[in-house]
């Protein structure tokens, strides 16, 4: 059975080689061991770690139903959230979809937007601008229903949508995914009736993809959920405790990215050459971020597209300072095929490649950037992924959540709390003199 591939090969013979790696095999079945009998820090929110194997089929069909209401009554559902709220489905859906379907048109299946993700004015009167004369719905994602970006642009969508077609038409165009029993959107979704579906308090926000706050959207969208969760559910097993630390993917990964991070390596750069997973890397960055930037430690998670960023930031890797390495996630099979043209007066120089596919010309670029990068002294791990599709986008998230997991653990934090998250969210309210605040505003307004 194919599955995606981990190859640290050109990741070896410089800053760290084999021994270094092999020399954390007995750290990561310490890590292993504090996740799967719940020892470590942040036990409380290891729920993602059995739930590919743990979705009944029931939950799958009620999922799959409420997307169907949705998208028979919605041109276009607004999915409002933030953060693991939203980048994970977001993620999934952009590299499934067709590049300009927005312009196409998407057929039986509703436009997908997002709201809730910023403050940003022009985005939200955009929105709703475009959202005018238009059949919609609202996909409300939040545990509290009282974050700050996601609890403004319901506020606003909420009122568009009850202007456009009344009270009672609304509640049935809006799910909440929210608490099972507290916070003030299962408060207001108990008293207004919306159909919801439950955030499982073990499961922080970065790692909940699989659950309706990722499932839902992506259903919605018109992709295959099931195949999403079994290609997660093939990767639990492949990762498991009781695989051998190198058959293990996610055990190789973690090790080698701290062997390289203790070697001074304090960046690691996220590389696709297919820009469908663009979102997959902007949901990877805050998986990591979020998860390791503690204690003043952790690595620095940033990302490319290539060949794109070749043009610009190409420069700086190459040539830059030595304190970065990439993981290179490489798309093995296209879903469509592209030749490239004779033409009769040659002057772009370009008939050496006439009858060529394009995916060929871009998989030698990714092979020379790799060569070119390691011989910079940039050591390179890749991901092999057979193709773009449910099946295996399922297995990379699972992948890299349980490599966050254990690499979280060798480095000796928590990976699954963020109090770094809060502080900015207490200067926003002193500033803006949020009841409850008032010492913060005139402590802070000091400071102005």
């Amino acid at each position: 059975m194919e599955t995606i591939r981990v190859n640290i090969g050109k990741a070896l013979g410089g800053a760290v080689n084999e021994k270094d790696v092999f020399a954390y095999a007995k750290a990561v079945e310490e890590s292993m061991v504090k996740l799967h009998e719940g020892t470590g820090k942040g036990n409380d929110f290891l729920g993602w770690l059995h739930l590919p194997s743990s979705i009944t089929e029931g939950h799958l069909s009620e999922i799959e139903t409420a997307a169907k209401q949705l998208r028979d009554r919605c041109d276009v559902v607004v999915v409002i959230g933030i953060g693991g709220s939203y980048l994970g489905a977001k993620a999934v859906i952009e590299a499934l979809s067709d590049s300009f379907v927005q312009l196409k048109g998407s057929g039986s299946n509703p436009m997908v937007l997002f709201a809730g993700q910023n403050i940003g004015e022009d985005y939200l009167y955009e929105l709703l601008d475009l959202l005018k004369n238009k059949s919609f719905g609202l996909i409300n994602i939040s545990k509290s229903g009282t974050t700050t970006e996601p609890a403004i642009a319901f506020r606003l969508l909420k009122k568009e949508l009850e202007s456009q077609v009344g009270e009672g038409e609304a509640k049935k165009r809006i799910i909440a995914v929210t608490d099972a029993s507290r916070g003030a959107l299962r408060k207001l979704s108990d008293i207004e009736g919306y159909k919801t579906f439950i955030i499982p308090d073990n499961v922080g926000g970065r790692f909940s993809v699989l659950t309706p706050v990722g499932l839902l959207p992506i259903a919605v969208a018109g992709f295959d959920i099931r195949k999403l969760v079994a290609g997660a559910e093939i990767m639990e097993a492949e990762c498991g405790i009781d695989i051998p630390f190198d058959k293990n993917p996610a055990a190789v990964y973690a090790a080698t990215r701290n062997a390289l991070y203790r070697a001074g390596k304090k960046i690691e750069i996220l590389v696709n050459f297919n820009p469908k997973l663009h979102y997959f890397a902007e949901w990877w960055k805050q998986l990591y971020g979020e998860s390791e930037g503690k204690d003043h430690k952790g690595i620095f998670p940033t990302s490319v597209d290539f060949t794109t960023d070749l043009h610009s930031m190409g420069q700086w890797i190459q040539d830059g300072e030595r304190t970065i390495f990439e993981t290179v996630l490489s798309v093995e099979k296209m879903k469509h095929n592209v030749s490239i043209p004779k033409d009769e007066e040659d002057l772009d120089g370009l008939n050496y490649l006439a009858g060529r596919r394009v995916d060929e010309v871009n998989k030698m670029a990714e092979l020379g950037t790799q060569i070119a990068h390691v011989d910079g002294g940039v050591p390179n791990l890749k991901i092999s992924i057979p193709e773009i599709s449910e099946k295996y986008l399922g297995e990379l998230i699972y992948f890299f959540e349980k490599a966050c997991g254990i690499s979280g653990y060798l480095l000796e934090v928590n990976p699954f709390d963020q109090p770094g998250v809060e502080a900015y969210k207490k200067n926003m309210f002193a500033l803006l003199e949020k009841p409850g605040y008032e010492d913060a505003t005139k402590a802070i307004k000091a400071r102005l």
